[in-house]
C-alpha cells in the first residue's frame, strides 16, 4: 500500500530528484516536501475528477431541503463528501448502469445522466441539476421522489487507491512538480514528458476500472424495439 509520502517520493524520482521526504503533514522542512505538500492535494483531486473511479463511487439516500425552483419537483442537500454527482436513481433500483441496445449494436457506453432511457422492467438514471444556494452549499434538483444519489466521493485514504491509480497520480504530480523543482526550459520539458506518460497510464487505469463495473445490457430485437 502506497502512502502519500510514497507517492510524492515516486513523483520526485520520476523527475530524477534523489531526495527522499519523510513527512508531508507537516512538511519536514525541505523544499521538495513543501512543494509536494502544496501540489499533492491538487494532483489527487484533479485525477479523481478525470474518471468515475469505482473505489470512489458511493451511493446514499438524500435529505430533502427547501425547493425554490418550479421546474423540479424535489430539492436535496448534497452529501458532505461529494466531489461530483453521477446518477439519481430510485431507492428500489438495483443497477443504474442499465443500457438499452437494439440487435446489431456494439456493447459499451453508459446511459447518459442527462438523457435517461426508460425501459420496461428496468430503471435508468433520472435527470437532475446541481446548483449552489446562497450559502455556497450544493443542492441537487430532480423529479425523483426519495432520491438515491450515486456519486464520486473525495477519497483521501491512499489505501483505497488501485495500483494503476497510484502510478498515474505519481506522474500527474510529477508534471506539477517539474517546473518548481527543475525550473527553466528543462523543467518545462519534464512537465510535458510527465503529462504524456500520465496520459498513457490514465488510459490503462480507466480501462481496468471499467472492466470491474457492473453494466447490464438489455438486448432488443428489431420487431420489439418500438414497444
Amino acid at each position: 500500500m502506497a502512502t502519500e509520502v510514497d507517492i510524492c517520493n515516486l513523483a520526485l524520482a520520476h523527475l530524477g530528484d534523489d531526495a527522499t521526504i519523510a513527512s508531508l503533514n507537516p512538511p519536514e522542512g525541505s523544499a521538495q516536501a513543501e512543494k509536494s505538500a502544496r501540489f499533492y492535494p491538487i494532483a489527487r483531486d484533479t485525477l479523481l475528477n478525470m474518471h468515475t473511479w469505482n473505489f470512489a463511487s458511493k451511493r446514499g439516500s438524500l435529505a430533502t431541503t427547501a425547493n425554490t425552483l418550479d421546474q423540479w419537483d424535489y430539492a436535496y442537500a448534497a452529501p458532505s463528501d461529494m466531489m461530483s454527482p453521477v446518477a439519481i436513481i430510485s431507492p428500489t433500483a438495483q443497477n443504474d448502469y442499465a443500457t438499452r441496445m437494439s440487435a446489431g449494436d456494439t456493447p459499451g457506453g453508459l446511459t447518459s445522466n442527462y438523457a435517461p432511457t426508460i425501459v420496461a422492467g428496468q430503471y435508468t438514471p433520472q435527470q437532475f441539476a446541481l446548483e449552489t444556494d446562497s450559502t455556497g452549499a450544493y443542492l441537487i434538483y430532480t423529479n425523483q421522489e426519495n432520491a438515491v444519489l450515486r456519486y464520486q466521493a473525495k477519497v483521501t485514504d491512499t489505501s483505497q487507491f488501485t495500483p494503476l491509480f497510484v502510478i498515474t497520480l505519481s506522474w500527474h504530480l510529477a508534471s506539477m512538480l517539474a517546473g518548481p523543482v527543475i525550473k527553466g526550459d528543462q523543467g518545462t520539458a519534464e512537465a510535458k514528458r510527465s503529462t504524456e506518460i500520465m496520459a498513457g497510464y490514465l488510459a490503462q487505469a480507466k480501462q481496468s476500472d471499467n472492466l470491474n463495473r457492473d453494466i447490464t445490457v438489455e438486448h432488443i430485437v428489431p420487431w420489439t424495439a418500438g414497444r
